[in-house]
């Protein structure tokens, strides 16, 4: 396990690490960034290099059976993201493994798990095949309007919560139905080479939001932004966001009669 500064989590847990870009939300891939790293400093999780035109370094898809217990060991309840470092949902990783990963999930009910994927085709298939308890909460990556498909995806899976992660947003999502959808994390890029976003694009999902009634949370302005107010870093720190922004809600929890298919 490891604490985590990401702002709407509290600790992370990798049962697989490595992933494949997959979308342009994938360009700048902090994880792909911290894998090449990691495998230079010889930690045995990143030895696996992916195929250099879609992953790299320290970054090819692995199993962690070994890790899988792990969350079985902490006493304290905590927000976990699942697989910071990968995706769940990956097409080289079997059903059985998945399986796996939530028989975990469901036998530590102290902690809420919170689970994001781009693959989210694979997971409306695979997502029959899978028990849901409520501790699972099931996201999707939407960074511009080209993938508000995964949304429709993500209406099929019986998760307690479903959310929305509009991080790096990259566009204009338009108008986007959120039936069915319990919440939405939006953020900004960081990094030297990160793509700026326009807050009017926020502010316009902030709208929708309101007007669904969806919980709305700001994770963080993103680097070009930040540097436009003046801030350094990437613009995390909620008390420099503009005014109307400075909002970061939480999901309520369906009942497990409540999350059914829509």
């Amino acid at each position: 396990m490891a604490r985590s500064a990401i702002e709407w989590t509290e600790a992370t847990w990798n049962p697989t690490t490595g992933c494949d870009r997959t979308s342009p939300g994938c360009d700048n891939c902090y994880a792909l960034t911290l894998s090449k790293r990691l495998k230079a400093m010889g930690q045995p999780k990143y030895q696996n290099d992916g195929d250099p035109r879609t992953s790299g370094p320290g970054f090819g898809l692995t199993l962690h059976p070994a890790a899988l217990d792990i969350p079985r060991t902490w006493s304290t309840p905590r927000k976990v993201f699942v697989n910071s470092m990968s995706d769940l949902f990956h097409q080289d990783v079997p059903v059985a493994f998945i399986r796996r990963v939530f028989d975990v999930m469901e036998a530590t009910p102290q902690h809420q798990y919170q689970v994001l994927t781009k693959r989210s085709r694979r997971l409306m298939h695979v997502a029959s095949m899978l028990r849901w308890p409520t501790n699972v909460w099931m996201g999707v990556s939407v960074e511009t309007a080209s993938y508000a498909f995964r949304v429709d995806h993500l209406r099929h899976v019986p998760a307690a919560v479903r959310f929305l992660s509009c991080e790096p947003l990259l566009g204009d999502l338009g108008e986007i139905d959120l039936s069915g959808i319990d919440w939405v994390i939006t953020g900004g890029e960081s990094g030297h080479s990160a793509r700026a976003m326009d807050l009017a694009w926020v502010e316009r999902l902030q709208e929708q939001c309101a007007a669904a009634d969806v919980p709305f949370f700001v994770k963080q302005l993103g680097s070009r932004l930040a540097a436009q107010f003046g801030h350094r870093g990437k613009g995390h720190v909620i008390e420099d966001f503009p005014t109307q922004l400075q909002v970061r809600q939480y999901p309520k929890v369906r009942t497990e009669l409540q999350a059914a298919i829509l």
